[in-house]
């Protein structure tokens, strides 16, 4: 069995990672493992990984060649599916923000493009039950799709969980003591398909040094579309993590996380830690860029404030925010984090290997 991986335009990372890594664990020996990769990440393949270029004619034949594809988000390259292949689409996070047909702004063609590529898919996966609509309706798929919440999250409630947080934060620098924020901002639509540069960092930096001091650093990890945007930052307590190859090691290494409208949230909810919402755009992102499938303002499990400095107000309380979003946290976390149980990888690969070991687990709740 050839199994060909993408994600997000080259990478080793996320739920095709999380899947790559559980069958090589489940010790299968008849599948032969090959992923779409660039050279800007190469760096992120264990040694010995097959990879081939994403941009070369060989990624078209391998695609052509596989029994099974797996994929976090489109794979915008034409190619032919043979008969016999299966292609899993296994997204990459419980939409918030309105997507694909959905949206309220695209280039011209660009929907339609990629819909070639839907067309392919066989099996779509939702993280948790409230997902299930809005990625059928967006996507206009009717295949079948199954809630097993997310194979990357998986890492999240391993028990060597705080046994990999230790050795990240070691890795990363970050001292005993020190309160790592984690910073996710989403993409905007018309600054990537813009005139302008691809993306506009709206907290100041600079403040949370001078505001938090030596005992916080802050995790920058970009989106997928915009993560070289900011190479080169040089700002102390900072640290640009947009190329890490897995965001399990920053969700487990942050203490906090700052947001906005990024599915982010969601996974990092698995891990109970506070989420504090930067959300200086709302309106128009709400109203001109996406829109929402979900408001904001009924289910954030967290502050959603307008303004940088507010944002260091309630990073240096973090106890309070724990305390006042409690009630809050826990329905956001039973809306969409019941089938975050730990054994995601293993519900997905037995949908597509059913004779390839182990027991199917039914998705939680």
């Amino acid at each position: 069995m050839k199994i060909v991986y993408h994600s997000f335009e080259g990478r080793y990372s996320d739920n095709p990672r999380a899947l790559h890594q559980r069958l090589l664990a489940r010790g299968e020996r008849d599948v032969e493992h090959l992923w779409l990769s660039t050279p800007a990440h190469a760096h992120g393949f264990p040694a010995g990984t097959a990879t081939v270029d994403i941009d070369s004619p060989g990624a078209v034949e391998a695609l052509q060649d596989a029994d099974l594809v797996v994929s976090n988000t489109h794979l915008d390259l034409d190619w032919d599916k043979r008969p016999g292949t299966t292609y899993l689409q296994t997204w990459h996070g419980t939409p918030l923000k309105r997507i694909h047909r959905d949206v309220l702004f695209a280039p011209e063609g660009r929907l339609d493009r990629l819909d070639r590529d839907v067309a392919r898919w066989d099996l779509l996966l939702s993280p948790n039950d409230a997902s299930t609509g809005p990625l059928t309706g967006a996507f206009r798929f009717t295949g079948p799709v199954h809630v097993t919440g997310y194979p990357r999250n998986d890492a999240l409630s391993a028990p060597d969980a705080q046994e990999r947080r230790t050795r990240v934060r070691a890795e990363l620098g970050i001292a005993e003591g020190t309160t790592a924020v984690l910073y996710t901002p989403t993409w905007r639509d018309d600054d990537k398909f813009g005139d302008g540069p691809d993306f506009r960092l709206a907290l100041d930096l600079e403040r949370f040094t001078e505001r938090l001091g030596e005992g916080h650093v802050l995790l920058l990890r970009l989106h997928y579309m915009v993560s070289a945007a900011l190479q080169g930052l040089d700002v102390p307590g900072v640290l640009d993590l947009s190329f890490h190859p897995d965001i399990s090691d920053l969700y487990l290494a942050a203490d906090a996380m700052v947001t906005d409208y990024s599915s982010t949230q969601f996974d990092f909810a698995v891990t109970g830690k506070p989420i504090v919402y930067y959300v200086y755009d709302l309106d128009r992102y709400r109203d001109v860029l996406r829109g929402f499938y979900f408001d904001p303002h009924e289910i954030a499990p967290g502050p959603m404030v307008a303004e940088s400095e507010e944002v260091l107000d309630a990073l240096a309380d973090l106890d309070g925010v724990r305390s006042r979003f409690a009630d809050r946290y826990a329905a956001f976390r039973e809306t969409f984090c019941h089938a975050e149980d730990g054994h995601a990888a293993d519900r997905v690969l037995d949908l597509v290997r059913p004779a390839g070991g182990g027991r199917s687990r039914p998705a939680p709740g």
